[in-house]
């Protein structure tokens, strides 16, 4: 069955990095576009950004842009994103999905989701 497994998440200073991964099995992974979201408390969960499934096409929010990279290595079947320049507002707990269908920012086109991972950006 279809599984994402995300890690990386952890308490952080503002200013200061993080890198999250997200394993996949289950799927041929390299077939597939990945995105990732966040959800902070009390908030809808929001597009960070989406990787094509060859890594030539990658669109990010306007809110993490300049910020935020993601990658990803198809040999190791894992999606990758890469925070720098963390704020308080980043906050959340962040999600890797796989996309399926519709736009890349409509949660409804992800049909597969990890557990999510917390990140936590101090003041």
């Amino acid at each position: 069955q279809v599984q994402l497994v995300e890690s990386g998440g952890g308490l952080v200073q503002a200013g200061g990095s993080l890198r999250l991964s997200c394993a996949a099995s289950g799927f041929g992974f390299r077939n597939y576009a990945m995105g990732w979201f966040r959800q902070a408390p009390g908030k809808e969960r929001e597009f960070v950004g989406r990787i094509s499934w060859n890594g030539e096409s990658i669109d990010y929010s306007d809110s993490v842009k300049g910020r935020f990279t993601i990658s990803r290595d198809n040999a190791k079947n894992t999606e990758y994103l890469q925070m720098n320049s963390l704020k308080p507002e980043d906050t959340a707990v962040y999600y890797c999905a796989r996309h399926f269908s519709r736009a890349h920012y409509d949660p409804a086109g992800y049909d597969s989701w990890g557990q999510g991972t917390q990140v936590t950006v101090s003041s």
